[in-house]
């Protein structure tokens, strides 16, 4: 399964290990931002969701113009300098000492995220075709978090809310992780460049955004998105470790291991997982992911009701919400941007990819703030009940998205392998 799943270029196996290598030192970080900011560097909850909130909304903005350069330039020169800043910006995080330096260096990160997620999914659609597209980015995916996972387990085991040094550590390996991606598209001097073919004198423009979002099955499936990582990959970093922290009242270790799981049910079930999915209706499946986060959280806020009764069942909730949620991730990742790229064309390739990756900088400003809110009435209950019913509507959307598609982008077409070359734009 593994063989298969891998990508026939080699430039793309090259890139995957880039991934890999970043992911572990995302994944020293991931779970504790909000603790970080709160517990450590003394800002109010408030202050800290905002904080987040506000990272996800310079990333919003800047996102449009991150594929817009793509299209123009080719990924390769925008991927490289943003993942540079985003180094500066991550490391920059142990000097955070108050609300104006949090607000200033989630600033510089957002600017460097802008473009690195869009930019990565273009350059590895180009290096791959329809019939393995899907497999690959899901591959990525399980890459992804088993960097995570590793980064996960060693954090948990480090990081001390009495020692603030533990923390700036982490920030610093998670900026020289940020380096490797850089470094390995340095050794690949022919990938990441523009795509298609140079228009000429009087040929028609392939169009802008408003092409993009003319696209009803495209729209359709941002608007899936953004309900779906709202009340999902959104509250990870501020609802999710906020609530099992205060409401089921577990240590931030249990949280470092509840990532662990996580990672644990994506490797050992993402390569079975695009086997059983490969041929099968891509709809159906991301309606499938709504309903596994929904359980997901209903497990957690289980948690919470039963914490002062037995502690050691509270922090198996909470264990098991996160290994629950990696399971639909395990079909959420090669679905999602196997689907956008099966609806884009090559001129427009980085804007398709753009608008997917502007999906999680909209909920990352609506899922930070408002969780704080919800987190505190009637002791959390209100999060948990939002989140459900947010991942339930979700389904309902995607089920909706599949009479828009054809047989061939819903996936119950396997396409015949081909061998694609990325074609450059013409001087």
């Amino acid at each position: 399964m593994l063989r298969r799943a891998l990508p026939r270029r080699p430039e793309a196996r090259r890139l995957l290990v880039g991934t890999l290598l970043s992911a572990i030192g995302r994944g020293l970080t991931l779970p504790f931002l909000f603790i970080y900011l709160t517990d450590v560097r003394g800002l109010t909850d408030t202050r800290a969701g905002l904080a987040i909130g506000w990272y996800g909304a310079v990333t919003l903005v800047l996102s449009p113009l991150g594929g817009t350069l793509i299209d123009r330039f080719g990924a390769r020169r925008v991927v490289l300098p943003c993942l540079l800043i985003e180094a500066v910006g991550t490391g920059s995080l142990a000097l955070v000492d108050s609300s104006a330096s949090a607000f200033a260096v989630m600033t510089v990160i957002a600017v460097g995220s802008s473009a690195i997620w869009s930019g990565q999914n273009t350059i590895l659609a180009s290096l791959t075709d329809d019939g393995e597209r899907q497999r690959v980015f899901g591959l990525n995916f399980a890459l992804l978090n088993l960097g995570i996972g590793i980064g996960g387990m060693t954090s948990g085991a480090i990081v001390d809310t009495a020692r603030p040094v533990t923390f700036q550590a982490v920030y610093l390996l998670d900026a020289v992780s940020y380096l490797m991606p850089a470094l390995i598209l340095l050794t690949l001097p022919g990938v990441g460049h523009r795509l298609g073919a140079g228009r000429a004198a009087g040929q028609p423009s392939p169009g802008g955004y408003l092409t993009v979002l003319r696209d009803r099955p495209f729209r359709r499936l941002v608007i899936f998105g953004l309900i779906l990582t709202t009340c999902g990959y959104a509250q990870i970093e501020v609802g999710f470790a906020a609530y099992a922290v205060r409401v089921v009242e577990v240590s931030p270790r249990v949280v470092a291991w509840a990532l662990a799981a996580n990672t644990v049910t994506i490797v050992l079930a993402q390569l079975l997982v695009l086997r059983r999915i490969e041929g099968r209706s891509r709809t159906a499946a991301l309606a499938l992911v709504g309903t596994v986060f929904a359980a997901a959280w209903l497990v957690l806020g289980a948690g919470g009701l039963i914490s002062t009764e037995s502690a050691v069942l509270a922090a198996l909730c909470v264990v098991a919400c996160s290994a629950i949620f990696g399971f639909g991730e395990t079909m959420l990742s090669p679905m999602m941007p196997a689907l956008t790229n099966a609806l884009a064309t090559d001129e427009l390739r980085g804007r398709y990819n753009a608008m997917s990756s502007m999906i999680f900088g909209i909920s990352g400003v609506i899922g930070p703030v408002t969780a704080g809110p919800l987190l505190a009435a009637a002791d959390g209950r209100v999060w948990v009940a939002t989140v459900v019913g947010g991942c339930l509507v979700a389904s309902l959307v995607a089920l909706s998205l599949r009479r828009l598609l054809t047989p061939a982008q819903d996936g119950r077409v396997t396409a015949e392998p081909t061998s694609p070359e990325p074609t450059p734009a013409t001087a």
